[in-house]
């Protein structure tokens, strides 16, 4: 019986990064002879053991053959005979089949140190094609180790696995949790070239998919693609270090703009709206969780408002502010304001000025919001005891109030401004940005 650090742990110590987990890989032991000697089996498709101290997992070496679609259509084979390198010709990437004895001894068969060293993502064997989520992770992978390729011999087998239908066989939660991982990395704009170059993006999200080569005003987008322009704002989060809803809803904000009508490019009105309804399409489709969704949803149909923020009269910001639920959510609205600001700095051109450029719309709303919560709505109902379905009407009034006074706003005319996105679109503004 011997043991060997497999996968990530080996690959990350020999780039020299740190290294969170460890994952062992048993030769010539029996199930039985794990649990004699004090591990804990925990797998449910095949055998993986606790280390009884470490609690790290120990799964014995196995080979595994396909038997349907999918990522679970496969039969595993364990037994004491089964090699290390039988057990490691099964796995993705060469990067990730390398093993470390105890003694510090690498085994590695497909010279995955050398695409280490070229700095290349290369399937291990035909064996890949097998499993459609290995195309998710090499996406993943790219976006965490941004300096690293896809080998064009692995891009060619993704996309014949994509064009076998592989890909069409992966369930939502599965894709969700790939997407999102990929997401908290580095550059996730790395992952979704990859999944858009072997057409796997087409497949999993058409509704992104299709924003690339959709233009979008010189003036405001110096990128015009809009797909690119997705790419740098996605990054931007990430360089903000900003928390997964913030990233999902930064990456879907603009799905609105691949339904607008070609004949109406580069402008893209209404986009706002149609966007919302596409996210929770997306959203249903992937199983994505609620705190993830609703922030998509609200920045896609809100980032708009966010952005003309100064030219908003103080009724209108009120009203932004109970369409967004920011009263009962004020959190949920500040993460809404970052998703706008990466928007707004997700922008890059020759001097990258939207980049650069200041954005007060965060701080002027974070200061009318506060003033508009500081209002005593109790109080006002307590007070309007003779007329309570005047109460929603009173409470707004003082909000506007509130924020018209914390904006050192005075001169502004009463009346309501019930401008709404549509209408904003038409005067040219942030709408057709």
């Amino acid at each position: 019986m011997k043991t060997y650090v497999v996968g990530g742990a080996v690959r990350d110590e020999l780039l020299g990064l740190p290294v969170k987990d460890h994952d062992h890989v048993v030769v010539g032991a029996t199930p039985e002879q794990m649990v004699r000697q004090g591990f804990r089996a925990v797998g449910k498709d095949f055998p993986v053991f606790l280390h009884p101290d470490t609690h790290e997992e120990y799964a014995l070496a196995r080979t595994e053959r396909k038997t349907a679609p999918g990522y679970k259509g496969f039969v595993f084979h364990t037994a004491p005979d089964v090699t290390l390198e039988q057990d490691l010709v099964r796995r993705d990437l060469t990067i990730n089949a390398i093993a470390r004895a105890g003694d510090g001894t690498l085994t590695d068969p497909f010279d995955g140190r050398g695409d280490i060293a070229r700095r290349v993502f290369r399937h291990v064997s035909d064996a890949f094609a097998e499993d459609p989520v290995r195309i998710l992770r090499v996406a993943r992978f790219a976006a965490r180790f941004t300096d690293f390729t896809v080998a064009p011999e692995t891009n060619a087998l993704m996309r014949r696995m994509v064009d076998e239908g592989e890909v069409d066989a992966l369930v939502p939660e599965r894709v969700w949790q790939e997407l999102s991982r990929g997401l908290m990395e580095q550059r996730p704009s790395r992952m979704l070239q990859v999944l858009r170059d072997c057409g796997a993006l087409a497949r999993i999200v058409p509704e992104l998919d299709c924003l690339w080569g959709v233009p979008q005003p010189e003036k405001w987008h110096p990128e015009i693609d809009t797909g690119i322009h997705l790419e740098q704002v996605v990054d931007y989060s990430a360089g903000q270090g900003y928390d997964l809803p913030v990233r999902f809803a930064a990456l879907l904000h603009d799905l609105g703009k691949g339904a607008t009508p070609s004949a109406k490019w580069p402008a893209h009105h209404g986009h706002e709206g149609l966007g919302a309804a596409l996210v929770k399409d997306v959203c249903a489709r992937l199983k994505v969780p609620t705190e993830c969704r609703d922030l998509a949803v609200l920045a896609a149909r809100e980032h708009g408002n966010v952005s003309r923020a100064l030219e908003l009269r103080c009724n209108t910001i009120v009203k932004l502010f109970e369409r967004s639920d920011a009263f009962r959510k004020p959190a949920r609205f500040v993460q809404l304001l970052q998703v706008s600001e990466c928007d707004a700095r997700g922008r890059e051109g020759v001097n990258a000025s939207f980049r650069d450029a200041p954005f007060p719309q965060r701080d002027y709303l974070e200061r009318a919001l506060a003033a508009a919560r500081g209002v005593n709505a109790g109080e006002i109902a307590q007070a309007c005891t003779e007329q309570p379905e005047r109460i929603p009407e009173l409470v707004r009034e003082a909000r506007v109030r509130a924020v018209r006074e914390a904006l050192a706003r005075p001169d502004e005319p009463e009346e309501a401004d019930n401008m709404d996105t549509s209408e904003a679109d038409k005067r040219g503004s942030a709408g057709a940005r």
